[in-house]
C-alpha cells in the first residue's frame, strides 16, 4: 500500500499509481502557485480555528504557523522548490510543511476540503487583485484628467461613423474615457465586496464537523461576510464569471480608446504621435513609426471578450425571461421520491466520517483519511459493504477503532453533525431558510 498511496491528499482508498499523463493533465500546479501566499494566509488563519475547536494544541498550532512562516520565506525569496508530485498549490505547501515539521501538518487538514481551500485562496487572491488593479486605474484617470485641463482650449473634430461630426474640446474626447473608466473602478468595488465572503468551514460540500469558528476565520482573513449555504460556496464561481465580464468591459473601453488614437496617430490625421517609447520601427521600410502600444491593447482586450453587443443583450434577456418562467413552473410542481432518495444513500459515502471517528480520538486528520482509505480497500476486496466490516478487521488498519464505530453508520447522525453556519444539520438548513425568508421580505419592502 505505502508505495501507491504515496503524499496525495486522497490517497487512501487507492491502489496503484496515477498514469503519468493523467497526473500532469490532472494537476493545476502550474498556474494556482500564484496563489501561494493566499494559500498559506487561509491556512494560518484555519489552524488558529482548530485551535480554538480543540483539534490541535497550543504548541501544534506554534509548529505549523512557525512552518507556514518558513513555507511563506521560500515562496517570497524564490526558493521554493515544486516536486513533481504537487499535485496544487495546497498538495505542495502542506508537503513543504510536513518536511520542516512532521506529524503535526497532518492536523492542517482537519475538516477542510480542497473545495472549500481553493475557493478561498482564489477569493483571497482576487480580492488582492482587484486592490491592485484599482491601484493602477486611478493613476490613468488623474493623467487623462490633468492632461485635459492643461489643454483645455484645444478643438479637434468629434467624430461618429467614422466620420466628422461636430467640433469638441480635445479634453472633451479624453475626458469621454475617463469617465467610462471611472464607471470601471466603481463596479470593481462592487465586485470586490461579492468577492469578499469567505467559503473557509464549508468543507468538501456538507459544511464543517468540528463546530468550528466562522466568525474567528472571518475575523482573521478580513472577509466581509461568511456563506450562507456550504454546497454554494464550494460549487460557485459567480464571482470569477463577474469579474471576467468586468475584465471584458474595462478592456472594451480601453480598446475603444486606443482605436481612435490609432486612426489620431496616422499621417492622415496627425492629430497626436507617440513616443518613441510606445512606438515600434519596421524591420523593411526606415521611415516607418508602428502604434504597436495601441494595437497590442487592441489585441489583448479580444482574448478577453466575447460577445458584447446590443443583439445580444436582448437576445439574452429574451432566454433568461423564458428560462426563469419555465423554472419556476418545473419546481412548483415536481415531485419529490423520497424512498428512492434515501435508498441511494450507501456506507461508503460515510468514509469521511470513519475518519472523523478516528480524529475525535485524536488521530491527525492526514492519518485518519489513510486509514478510512485502508478501510474502503479492505470492503472493496471483500466485496462487502463499509459498514459490514468487522471491528477485528477494521483494527489491523488502526488500533483506535473499537465497538464504537458502529455509531458512524447512521445517515442522520452523519448530517446532523455538520452544524457549523453553512452546513447541512437540521439547524443550520433552518437558519438559512429564515436568512431567506427575512431577505425576501426585505427586497419586497423595497420601492
Amino acid at each position: 500500500m505505502a508505495s501507491s498511496e504515496g503524499n496525495k491528499l486522497w490517497g487512501g482508498r487507492f491502489v496503484g499509481n496515477t498514469d503519468p499523463i493523467m497526473e500532469k493533465f490532472n494537476a493545476s500546479i502550474a498556474y494556482d502557485q500564484r496563489m501561494w501566499e493566499a494559500d498559506i494566509k487561509g491556512s494560518k488563519a484555519y489552524v488558529k480555528a482548530l485551535q480554538k475547536a480543540g483539534l490541535v494544541t497550543q504548541n501544534e498550532m506554534e509548529q505549523i504557523l512557525t512552518g507556514l512562516d518558513k513555507v511563506f520565506d521560500e515562496w517570497s525569496k524564490g526558493e521554493f522548490k515544486i516536486k513533481p508530485g504537487d499535485e496544487d498549490i495546497h498538495t505542495a505547501n502542506e508537503r513543504r510543511l510536513k518536511e520542516f515539521i512532521g506529524d503535526p501538518a497532518g492536523k492542517l487538514h482537519t475538516g477542510r476540503s480542497r473545495n472549500d481551500q481553493v475557493a478561498t485562496d482564489t477569493r483571497l487572491w482576487l480580492r488582492d487583485a482587484i486592490n491592485t488593479l484599482k491601484e493602477l486605474a486611478l493613476p490613468l484617470i488623474s493623467t487623462m484628467v490633468e492632461r485635459a485641463a492643461v489643454e483645455i482650449e484645444i478643438l479637434c473634430p468629434g467624430y461618429t461613423h467614422m466620420q466628422r461630426a461636430q467640433p469638441i474640446r480635445w479634453s472633451h474626447w479624453i475626458l469621454s474615457h475617463a469617465v467610462a473608466l471611472s464607471r470601471d473602478v466603481e463596479r470593481l468595488e462592487d465586485i470586490r465586496k461579492h468577492v469578499n465572503v469567505m467559503p473557509l468551514g464549508s468543507g468538501a460540500i456538507a459544511g464543517n464537523p468540528f463546530n468550528i469558528d466562522r466568525e474567528l476565520l472571518r475575523q482573521e482573513l478580513k472577509f466581509d461576510s461568511i456563506s450562507i449555504n456550504s454546497m454554494d460556496a464550494t460549487g460557485q464561481r459567480d464571482f470569477v464569471a463577474e469579474f471576467l465580464f468586468w475584465a471584458s468591459m474595462c478592456l472594451t473601453h480601453l480598446s475603444k480608446m486606443a482605436e481612435d488614437l490609432i486612426l489620431y496617430s496616422t499621417k492622415e490625421f496627425s492629430f497626436i504621435t507617440l513616443t518613441d517609447a510606445y512606438s515600434t520601427g519596421s524591420s523593411l521600410m526606415p521611415q516607418k513609426k508602428n502604434a504597436d502600444s495601441l494595437e497590442l491593447i487592441r489585441s489583448k482586450a479580444g482574448r478577453v471578450f466575447g460577445r458584447e453587443d446590443k443583439e445580444a443583450m436582448f437576445d439574452t434577456y429574451d432566454t433568461v425571461h423564458a428560462v426563469l418562467q419555465v423554472a419556476t413552473g418545473v419546481i412548483s410542481t415536481l415531485k419529490v421520491n423520497q424512498p428512492a432518495m434515501e435508498g441511494a444513500l450507501s456506507p461508503d459515502m460515510l468514509a469521511t466520517d470513519l475518519a472523523y471517528h478516528l480524529v475525535r480520538k485524536g488521530m491527525p486528520f492526514r492519518e485518519a483519511h489513510s486509514c478510512a482509505g485502508k478501510a474502503v480497500y479492505i470492503a472493496e476486496s471483500k466485496n462487502i459493504h463499509l459498514s459490514q466490516i468487522t471491528v477485528e478487521d477494521l483494527q489491523t488498519v488502526s488500533p483506535l477503532f473499537d465497538k464504537d464505530v458502529s455509531s458512524v453508520w447512521d445517515y442522520n447522525r452523519s448530517v446532523e453533525q455538520y452544524s457549523a453556519p453553512g452546513g447541512t444539520a437540521r439547524s443550520s438548513v433552518t437558519s438559512q431558510i429564515e436568512h431567506f425568508r427575512t431577505w425576501l421580505q426585505a427586497q419586497k419592502q423595497k420601492p
